[in-house]
């Protein structure tokens, strides 16, 4: 009996060693975890609700045709300028056909309105001098009507010959005006009906280029969904291309991990393609105004009695370096794990000029009228005597009005 205390003894101070080791540790943890939130923690707002975004170009036909061949197919890399799609030339080739010889005939009939000008005031100089002479022969036969040189029944002729005379130079005044009202202010190769036939040239020579259907940037082919045959309109979707060099990342953040959030700061990027031993490195580039649920095609309504509060999110826009990207290729919807270093708050959270180069620009289709002005040209030279607006300024009667 009496040798139970002491056998107790060693029992509680193990007991009690035990316990300040385990509030040694604890505290140590807890020591630990604290330095590395102030130290570290406190700077950085992570989230692994991350996609891979970017631009997805939707190919449409600029014109309605049928498909007869097809270049390229999904998984496949296009180059800027290559022809994807051809559609049936036939028509447009017919069509193209036709308004040259539009523009052939209309130059022709423009031509003849200028020399009808030509004509129309010779004309009228003729009806000046027949006025001319019957008002002399009128005057020559009222001095001798006196004398009976001339009879009353001549006399009376006289004066119906310079009424007749004024008559015709007022006819040939009009026509001449009229003439002249279709062609005032312009040449053979400037009258609106000229221009317009070259308009519609140009429009038939544009219609027989889209029948090839060029590829706008450099790409892979990630949707094809027309087939050989299909007749196309210019909103059937074609293809579909992403230019896997200008990738970024949307990020969606917890509302209440905004507060530190500034356009430029520093940001680590890992994807779960490569793991975590490939770092992407960016920045901030904006925030969107307005939370993923606000911008959904139906929006979320909480007008009702059994509301329950959902943290919102918010999708932050990250871009990544071109070198990393070129080396490790990102495709669209990936998932991506993002830490934001938030440790420099000296930017703001929306900017009212833009931080980053947003536009974009294709110059695929600005050669597509290349040869149709040289074609209008040598049409309209073509059918204007002597090589057009030389010869009319050389042959061109002036009359007086």
């Amino acid at each position: 009996m009496t040798d139970q205390p002491s056998e107790k003894a060693p029992a509680r101070s193990s007991t009690l060693l035990r316990r300040g080791l385990i509030v040694l540790v604890v505290a140590a943890i807890a020591a630990g975890f604290g330095a590395y939130y102030a130290l570290f923690m406190r700077y950085h707002v992570t989230t692994d609700d991350a996609y891979v975004n970017g631009n997805l170009v939707r190919l449409t036909p600029q014109i309605a045709g049928t498909v007869v061949a097809i270049n390229t197919d999904e998984t496949q890399y296009v180059h800027r300028g290559q022809v994807l799609v051809q559609l049936d030339p036939h028509d447009a080739q017919i069509s193209l056909s036709q308004a040259k010889a539009n523009l052939a005939e209309t130059v022709r009939e423009v031509a003849q309105l200028f020399a009808e000008e030509r004509r129309d005031a010779a004309l009228l100089a003729a009806e000046r001098t027949q006025l001319s002479q019957s008002n002399e022969d009128l005057a020559r036969d009222r001095s001798l009507l006196p004398v009976h040189g001339v009879s009353l029944e001549t006399f009376e002729h006289a004066e119906n010959a310079v009424r007749s005379a004024r008559a015709a130079l007022q006819q040939a005044q009009a026509t001449l005006a009229s003439t002249r009202a279709a062609i005032a202010g312009t040449t053979p190769s400037t009258h609106p009906r000229v221009l317009q036939a070259e308009a519609n040239l140009r429009a038939a020579w544009l219609a027989l280029a889209r029948t090839r259907v060029l590829a706008p940037v450099s790409g892979y082919v990630v949707r094809r969904s027309v087939e050989l045959g299909e007749q196309v309109s210019p909103s059937t979707e074609m293809l579909a291309l992403v230019p896997v060099n200008s990738m970024w990342i949307d990020a969606n953040f917890k509302e209440n991990q905004l507060g530190d959030l500034r356009i430029g700061q520093p940001v680590q990027v890992s994807v779960d393609m490569y793991g975590s031993q490939v770092q992407y490195h960016g920045k901030v580039l904006g925030l969107t105004a307005g939370t993923g649920s606000a911008l959904a095609v139906l929006p979320t309504q909480n007008a009702s009695g059994n509301w329950i509060k959902i943290v919102q999110r918010l999708p932050v826009r990250i871009g990544l370096q071109p070198a990393e990207l070129a080396r490790h290729p990102l495709f669209l919807g990936l998932s991506a794990n993002v830490d934001v270093g938030v440790r420099n708050r000296d930017g703001s959270a929306l900017s009212q000029v833009p931080v980053w180069p947003a536009s974009q620009r294709t110059d695929v289709y600005m050669d597509q009228d290349a040869g149709a002005d040289r074609m209008i040209d040598d049409i309209v030279a073509a059918n204007l005597h002597g090589g057009g607006e030389a010869f009319y300024a050389r042959n061109t009667v002036r009359s007086p009005p």
